[in-house]
This record gives C-alpha cells, structure tokens and sequence, in this order.
C-alpha cells in the first residue's frame, strides 16, 4: 500500500469513527427526547457572536463528540441510558429544553439591548430530525443607538475634580460612539475606587446612578450620570488614627500579650507566637496612621502579606474613632513554621529507565521577619539494560544534588531603596548548591556554585532580577581508559572542554515583560530577556597583579583556571485568546554565548546552549538534536566494534552549540470538562529550530553555523499533547513526531515520508549509526506548561 492510500485509509478510518459516534449519541434517547447537535445565531453581528453565545445555557450548548462518547460508554444499558449508578465521566447528552431556548433567547437579547440594539428581537426557531435539535437564534436587530451627550452631576464639588482628574483621562465613554453598557460599567468601577482611595470609606456604589433617554431621536441617546450624597448629608473623608499589628498564635487567640508602639511606625505591635518582629512586616503594611483611608493600600497590604508565604490567614478591621478617623488592626495567623515534602518520579527514555526522589525542608521565619529557608535533597539513577551484568552493574549514571536557599522578602542592599513592593514582593535570595554527577564507564562532574539575587517590580506588568554575584566551581573528569581512547580517535578538543575544572565569577541580569499574564486567556505578548557575564573582574586583576597560568596557557586563581564569556538569551511570545478555552501560541527563542579571554578557544558543558525537550523542540529528546546538519555517523574509530562503543559512550555528551535558534506554535482547546477530578486539555503544536557552533569544530561536523545553509539546516517536528490541569498546578504528556531532520541530506531529511514505511528507513540508519537507532516519535512528561 502506497504511503498516500495509508494516510487516505486512516483519515478515512477517523472521520467514519467520529461519525460513527455522534450517529450514537441519539440512539439511547426516548422518543419524546431530542440531543442538541447546532446551535446557531442568525443576525447577531459576528464581532458579539462570541459574546452573545455565553448567553446560551449550557444544559442545551451542543455536547463534545468525544465528551459525550465517554459518558455513553459508562452508563448505558440494553439501548438505554441509565437511571441509576450513573457514573460521572465525560458529559452527559445536552436535550432540548423549550424553556430553556426561551430563557436563552431572552439573555440574548438583553445582550444585544447592552450594545446599543435598543429594539433588538430574538426569536428561537428549531429544526427537529430523527431525535436531533438545531437551534437558531433569529436576531431583529434594528439600528444601534449612539451616544450624543454625556451629561454628570455631582452633588460634592469634590467627586467632580475626582473625576476630572483620576478618571476623565482614561474614559471610555466618548460623545458619537455606538451605546456600550460595558463601557458604562468601566467608567462607575474607575469613578468608584477613586473615590475609595481618596478617603471616603463610606462610599457606595448605590450613590451612583446612571440614566439613558431615547426619547429625542430614533437612533440617539443621551447619558446622566448622578452622584448623590447619602440622605440630604456629605459624604465623609476619613483618616487613619491608630494601626496596630497583632500576630495570634493557633488556637490561642485569647492569650494576653504586652502591646507596645512602634516609636518609628506609630504601629501598635503584639505577638502571640513570640516569633516575630515588626519591622520586616510593617513594610507591607500600607495603611498607616495619619493617612488618608485608601482602598488601594488596603489591597496592596493583603496581596503583599499573603505574598510573603509566611501567613495563612490575613485580617484588616476598620472602627471609627472618631467622626472622621478609622482605627486600624491588622490580624495574621502564621502557617506551620516547618514543612518537609518528598517527591519521587520515574523516567524513562530511549530504552533507559530510572527514578529521581527528593526530600524539600522548609523554615517559614527564620529570622522573625518570614524569611524561607529550604534545604534540598536530591537523588536520581539512570539504569541501561545493555550494560552487561546484575542491576546495580547497569546503572548508566548517579546524580546527588543538594542546595540550601535562603529567601528574604525584601531587598537586603547597603544603601537605601525606592522598591515599596507596591507591584510585587521585592526578595533577596541566597543560594548554595551542590552536584555529584557519575556516568558508568564515562564522566563524572562535580559542580559548586553560590549565587546572591535581588527580584523585584518596576511595574505591575516588568520585573527586573539582578544576580551581582555568581561564584561557581566545577571539576569534570573523564574516566580514564575513556578518556585515552578519545585521545586515541581524536578527540582531543572534547577532552579539553569537558575533562578540566575552572573558577567562574560573574553577574547576570533578566528583565520579564507580562509574566503575571501567563495564567490568563486573554491577549498579550511575553518578553524575557537575560543576560550572564563571567570573569570581568577576574580579568581586571590578572592585569593588575598577573596571575600565573597552566600548561594550557590560561591564567590561574589558586591553581583553578577562571571563565570568560557573554551569553544572552531573548525569549518571546504572543498569545492569542481564540474564546472559551481555546488559545493560540506563539513563541521564538534565540541565545548566543561567546567565550573569550581566558577560554576563547572552548565552551565549557554547563554554559552551552541545546535543543529539543519538554519545552523546546519536542520531537526530540534534550541535547540531542543539531548542531546544525551533524550527524553521529562522522564518529568512526578503527573499527566496527570500537566505533559502536565510542558512539554509545558518546551518545549524551555532544549535542551541544553556542548559538539557538527555535520557534514553537502551539494551538491549546479543552477536550473534557471533568475527567478523573481535573479538565483535560489538548494542544497540538509544531516546533522548529536548531543550535549550531560558532566556528568549525572536529566534535561537531557540519556544526558551524552558515547563512546560505540556515534554512536545511532546520529541524521541525509536530505533535499532540494532553494536559491535565489540577486548578494548583498542570501534567502534562506530550507526544513528538519528527517532520524535517537535519542531519539528514536534500529531500532525505524530510523523514516524514518514511512514517508509514519505516523497515528500510530505520534499517540504513542502523547501518550507518549503528548502535543508534531512528525514532520517529518521543514522549514527554512534564508538570506545568511548555511556555
């Protein structure tokens, strides 16, 4: 069978499924009953067509082919559907309901009366065959009515420069534009919180009226906005008198404890658990005596306080005191102050299996102002069924990781800071980590680094974090008969960049652009951008004081050779929101490092940019794909068997570059609403790109980047993914499928072709990369989404 008939012969096969179960879906119905299958809205304008349908009950919304395939595997019965122990999977059959048509009409409608169709008319009309309902909502428009005055009263003098100033500005109700009830509503919010946050405590949103008379000409209509006093009386502007700051202990909120005022903060200060200090936490605390009533700093102070993951509960009373002051207090109960949490995975990969299991220690209040502390522990084995031997003689490879971190939720910096955290908690963050990495037969890597950070906000939408202190160690060895034999074939620039050890002493600095956006399905764009800086200050003093070198010629410090190199990396996406649970992605990544200086001539592993993963190009496994057009069939030693060995030690240590390319689109829709406790999402997606050596490598060849061959040298790769999203966090299974690959030559990468013929494809393959074989799909299972 030609490839063609193959791809015609399951697209047939699908599309006779689908049909084949939706033709079901009606057969369980009684005679009296009818499935909903279209539901349609002739007239509405397509730009509300989105909107209005969010008026239509979801009890009569067509159901999800798939969704409702499910329900009727599990609860029917002899041709019917069940009555009892009906059990709650996929979506139960969405059945005509009149009254319900009618009720969606009328919402319909009244939508419609929002947008300025004043006389607008919706009539359902329905379609009936063979136990199945279409559904058409016959909008009447009419012509839409304009705005032609805008007209406000205000009874105080005082609203109206409010208004004038906080609001006016940034309205949305222009005098000719098309009646917007929404835009009306924006404009009441804005009016409203205004006037919150200039001290009125008191005020309502009853106070503000809005009316709208159609009276004067068919298609016009004038606006009167209204705000009122309450009762004949003003309304009043309060001040904060007395704040105070109680912290209670569980269980004990009657314990008795000594207040004392805070001379500095003029905050009356109590503490149940005897844990805490005042100062840390006042600096979240907004609403101070003196001030104005403000509605903002009172959200400021709860999103702040509960930002410090210190608190589980947070509390703020108002009293008045006075005829126009509010006495404040601030209650927060403390989380458990230690918390331990072990975790466990298990992997598998390219015929390799293993687990990873990690145990996470957590101190809430270290030093009485919420500071974190986490200790970390990490253990993972890789097992390869090739190696010879019982199962501990397969372990492949041993990795050990432990790290302590320190978090402290404000900018510890000698000098003074103009970081409220008004848009974000502002953290300074210690970190210390260490790695003991054994590969059987092959390497092993011991790595020490210390860094030093400050977070913090610019805005609400920028977050700049700043790293002026990276301080690393790392020494990497080759087994030793590995190491001669790759010596022996040539080797010996690979030796060089991965068997040495060196000191790195740098900077980094990252700015995000719209990272709270990421959770939302609305439109917007994602930019991140980093940039890392290693042995600047190292370089400056060997001028100074000239440090000695190595038989390698590069300078030492206490016998360790140091790093130079600039690497920057861009990453940025456009998400689209395409309604209800569907969105549309699109991301570009691009990196470059540069070694200079001290290690001009080599990049070392842990700085060095890779592709493919859970999260870049998914069609192939991490660091394995590129550079550029390499292919491991250039490994060759003397002979057959020596090459196949060479290749199998080599197969996780070379698919590395100093230049990254890649895009991703990505296309994401629910499939079920309610499946095992969680909403199933799907995406479907394409992933291109590529990494490629900056200059001509022995290890690599066909590596180097070259423009006039950028285009075959790209990898593209398509896939299907599920996503299981626990409203606390995301699993995620994604599946790759190999479309262009090139290490391969001309048409030949476009591997494609050979999906549904693969023996003589996968069988040259083995003979020329031989112990290496060709997979076309790859699996990958990761927590939380791609991008």
């Amino acid at each position: 069978m030609t490839i063609k008939r193959r791809l015609l012969f399951f697209a047939s096969i699908t599309l006779l499924l689908l049909k084949f179960a939706s033709c079901r879906s009606a057969k369980y119905l009684d005679d009296n009953q009818a499935l909903v299958t279209e539901v349609d809205m002739t007239g509405v304008p397509k730009e509300l067509k989105e909107s209005a349908y969010a008026y239509v009950s979801n009890e009569i919304r067509p159901n999800s082919i798939l969704n409702l395939t499910i329900y009727n595997l599990f609860n029917t019965q002899k041709g019917r559907y069940k009555t009892q122990k009906i059990r709650q999977v996929g979506e139960s059959p969405h059945l005509l309901d009149s009254s319900l048509v009618e009720l969606s009409g009328d919402q319909i409608q009244r939508f419609l009366n929002t947008k300025g169709y004043f006389t607008a008319n919706v009539r359902p009309q329905l379609q009936l065959n063979k136990k199945k309902a279409k559904i058409d909502f016959v909008a009447e428009l009419g012509d839409p009515f304009f705005v032609q005055k805008i007209k406000y009263d205000f009874d105080e003098s005082a609203f109206l420069d409010i208004y004038k100033e906080k609001v006016a500005p940034f309205s949305g109700l222009k005098e000719g534009m098309q009646y917007d009830a929404a835009k009306l509503v924006e404009e009441r919010e804005k009016l409203f919180f205004s006037i919150k946050n200039a001290g009125y405590f008191d005020f309502l949103r009853q106070y503000m009226r809005v009316g709208v008379d159609t009276t004067m000409r068919k298609d016009k209509a004038d606006l009167f906005i209204k705000v009122a006093n309450p009762d004949s009386s003003f309304h009043k502007r309060y001040k904060i008198g007395q704040v105070s700051l109680r912290i209670l202990a569980v269980n004990s909120k009657n314990v008795d404890v000594a207040q004392e005022k805070d001379p500095l903060t003029g905050i009356v200060f109590a503490d149940q658990t005897f844990r805490y200090r005042l100062k840390p936490i006042a600096r979240y605390m907004y609403i101070r005596p003196g001030q104005l009533y403000s509605f903002e700093n009172e959200t400021l102070s709860y999103d702040r306080l509960y930002e410090m993951n210190g608190f589980r509960n947070v509390k703020i009373h108002y009293e008045k005191a006075d005829s126009n002051l509010l006495d404040v207090s601030y209650e927060l109960v403390p989380r458990s102050l230690m918390a331990n949490q072990v975790e466990g995975e298990y992997t598998f990969s390219s015929g390799m299996s293993g687990f990873n299991i990690g145990n996470t220690f957590s101190h809430r209040n270290v030093f009485g102002g919420s500071e974190l502390l986490e200790v970390k522990l990490r253990y993972g084995v890789l097992f390869d069924p090739r190696l010879p031997g019982d199962i501990t003689q397969k372990i492949f490879n041993n990795d050990f990781q432990v790290g302590i971190n320190l978090v402290v939720p404000r900018l510890l910096l000698p000098f003074g800071t103009r970081s409220s955290g008004r848009f974000g908690l502002p953290r300074t963050t210690f970190s210390s980590s260490l790695q003991l990495f054994d590969q059987d037969g092959t390497y092993s890597n011991r790595y020490f680094i210390n860094t030093l950070n400050y977070s913090w906000w610019k805005s609400r939408n920028l977050q700049h974090s700043f790293t002026p202190l990276v301080l690393e160690y790392r020494a990497g060895r080759f087994n030793p008969d590995f190491k001669a034999q790759l010596i022996e074939e040539g080797y010996q620039l690979y030796v060089e960049s991965n068997d040495r050890q060196y000191f790195g002493l740098g900077a980094q600095y990252a700015i995000t652009w719209n990272a709270p956006q990421l959770q939302k399905l609305e439109d917007f764009s994602f930019v991140r951008g980093v940039v890392d800086l290693s042995g600047n200050t190292l370089g400056a003093l060997n001028s100074l004081f000239h440090f000695s070198q190595n038989a390698a010629g590069m300078n030492t410090l206490f016998g360790v050779a140091y790093l130079q190199y600039a690497k920057a990396e861009v990453d940025y996406r456009l998400y689209r929101y395409l309604g209800g649970n569907r969105q549309f992605v699109f991301r570009f990544n691009a990196g470059a490092i540069v070694p200079y200086g001290n290690n001009s001539e080599l990049l070392i592993f842990e700085k060095s940019l890779f592709a493919g993963g859970m999260n870049g190009i998914r069609a192939w496994q991490a660091r394995t794909l590129g550079p550029g057009a390499y292919n491991r069939s250039s490994i060759k030693a003397s002979d057959a068997a020596k090459t196949e060995q060479l290749r199998l030690n080599l197969r996780n240590l070379d698919q590395l570059g100093e230049l990254k390319l890649e895009s991703n689109l990505e296309y994401r829709f629910r499939i079920l609403d309610s499946f095992l406790g969680a909403k199933m999402n799907g995406a479907t997606f394409v992933d291109m790109g590529n990494i490629w050596r900056l200059r001509p490598n022995a290890l690599n060849q066909g590596g180097e980047f070259k423009l006039d061959q950028f285009l075959s040298h790209l990898a593209i790769g398509t896939g299907f993914g599920l996503r299981f999203d626990m409203d606390y966090f995301t699993m995620r299974l994604d599946a790759g499928l190999k479309v262009k690959d090139p290490q391969f030559r001309g048409s030949d990468q476009w591997v494609i072709k050979h999906l549904f013929n693969p023996k003589d494809f996968k069988g040259q393959y083995r003979k020329t990369n031989s112990p290496d074989r060709y997979g076309f799909f790859q699996y990958n299972f990761g927590v939380g989404l791609p991008f």
